[in-house]
Order: C-alpha cells, then structure tokens, then sequence
C-alpha cells in the first residue's frame, strides 16, 4: 500500500498557482526527497497532506486515509519535524516529552525517545541551553511520539553543522529501518543524494522529474564530466573537442582531457572524439551530484518534463 497518493492536487491562492496538477506516490518504507526551489510548492504539499490547509482540486491520502475528511486520524499516525519549530527555553528537554505524552495520552518512557535521537544526556538541562542541532533533534523525538507509520520532514538538516547533519542522517536511517516511512523535503541536496530512496522535483508547482537518483542521471543522459586520456595532447585539441556534438565544455586537467556531456549520452561523445579528433586511450566517468541534476531540472530554459 502507499504511504501517500497525491492525485491531481492543485492549491491556488487567488491568482496564485501555488501546486499546479500535482500526482505523485510514495510508498511504504521510503525515505522519499521532495526538492524544488523556493516558491515552488513544496510547504504548501505539505500542509495539504496534514490538513492545515485545504486543497483547490484533487484529493491526498496519507496511510490510507483521505487527508481533507479524515485529518485527525491522518495526523495521529504522523510525526512532523516543521521547518519553523519552536521550543521553550525555559523546559527541559524531558519535560517537553512528558508535555507531548500527556497531551497525546501516550504512555511512553521519555528517555528512550530522547535515547533514539541522542540526546539523553541532555535531559534534564533546559532546552534554552541547546544548540541548533540538539534543538532539531528533541523536536524530533516530540514527533515519534505515538511510533508513527510516517515522519514528514521539512528541511530537517538547515543550519546544522557537519557533525550535526551526519547525526540526523543516521537518525532518520535508524527510524526508517524500524519500518517508518520518511518524507522529506530539504534544500540541502548531500543529505537528500545520501539517505534517500527516491527524489521528486518540483518547479513552479508542476512535478517535473521523479526517480531514484541514478534514474535522473539516466534520464536526462546529460551532466556527466568525462577524464579522457590520449597518448598525446597537441596544440588545438581543446577547440577541436568543444566543436563537437553534446560536448558542453572541454578543457585540460592534470594532463587529461576534461569534457562534460550536454544532451546527448556520453558514448556519443567518446566516439566523436575517438573517430575525429584523437584515439582515446582511456577514460573515466565523473558522476553528477544531485545538486547537478537539480539545477538541469529546474532551469526554465531546459523545459524538462516528465
């Protein structure tokens, strides 16, 4: 069953298209990314999907519930790590928990909570004392409350420092593997690229890409960088190389031919070069990031659609 179904979800604002026909699936177990650029939709997706606000046209179900006319039960069954959280300052961290267990009349221990998301040593001082990262995480432990089937993240790793965004990687894997489904929306694309099962990209309210990572890369066929290694590097190369078909940029490095792909696959290019310019002794294929794959899907010239 899937965790979450969006079918042709729009939210207007007045004149405002804020999503824009909007189908998407997420299914049980997933750690999912949910990426676009500011404005593109993806705060206004995640209220709709806990009922915080109401949607223009279409439907969403969450954990097989029908998100506008079973709320409550929708939310029950959800943590939430929001981008705006707030704590007190004048609280300990364990007394933020007892506060949520009473409220959700949860019979919990607390400290187990504040164990899962590392910071147990810390319970009894007030959470005024806590920096950022230790701030994230108690929120966190608040939202697996109740053991929720599904965590909706939203941007869980802004403003963390290294060591913090590894911390909540490994926390968000560990949630996952007790058999969580994660949704999780950020701008920080090596923490989406190194936990994620699959990725959906948005832009302007429209999906425009959804796939596992490598699925993106291959796709688009584009955004590789080549290290081609010739027997010799003669006078003119370079311009010869950048003349060619699907060739973005060439230059050297390191005594190597650097070459990146633009629109078609690589092969072409290697064959290009290896037929009319130099005999290709070697070469080596340097991946594209997600943040790559990112700008390619959301840049308005490329038009990229699925």
């Amino acid at each position: 069953m899937a965790a979450i179904e969006i079918d042709g979800l729009t939210k207007r604002f007045n004149d405002i298209v804020a999503v824009d026909n909007l189908t998407l699936q997420i299914e049980e177990g997933e750690i999912f990314g949910f990426l676009g650029p500011n404005g593109a939709g993806k705060s206004t997706t995640i209220d709709i999907l806990l009922d915080f606000i109401r949607p223009t046209d279409g439907t969403v179900t969450v954990l097989g519930h029908n998100a506008q006319t079973e709320g409550e039960a929708v939310r029950r069954r959800t943590g939430v790590l929001p981008d705006a959280y707030h704590v007190y300052d004048r609280l300990t961290g364990l007394q933020h928990l007892q506060f949520v267990l009473e409220m959700k009349g949860v019979d919990e221990n607390p400290m187990a909570l504040l164990e899962r998301v590392r910071i147990a040593d810390a319970a009894d001082r007030k959470a005024g004392g806590y920096s950022k990262g230790m701030r994230q995480r108690l929120v966190l432990a608040m939202a697996l409350v109740g053991d929720p089937d599904l965590l909706v993240l939203d941007e869980p790793s802004t403003g963390l420092d290294p060591n913090g965004a590894r911390e909540m990687r490994e926390i968000i894997r560990e949630e996952n593997n007790r058999g969580t489904t994660v949704f999780f929306s950020s701008h920080v694309m090596e923490q989406v690229e190194a936990v994620c099962d699959r990725v959906a990209i948005i832009n302007r309210g429209q999906l425009v890409a959804v796939d596992t990572i490598d699925g993106l890369r291959d796709a688009t066929e584009t955004g590789e960088t080549l290290y081609i290694y010739v027997s010799e590097i003669e006078n003119g190369i370079v311009e010869q190389v950048s003349e060619l078909d699907g060739v973005g940029s060439a230059t050297i490095d390191d005594g190597r031919l650097r070459v990146t792909v633009d629109g078609v696959s690589k092969f072409a290019v290697l064959h290009a070069i290896d037929a009319n310019v130099v005999p290709i002794q070697d070469f080596s294929v340097a991946k594209s990031s997600l943040e790559d794959l990112f700008v390619r899907y959301t840049n308005d010239e490329q038009g990229v659609t699925i």
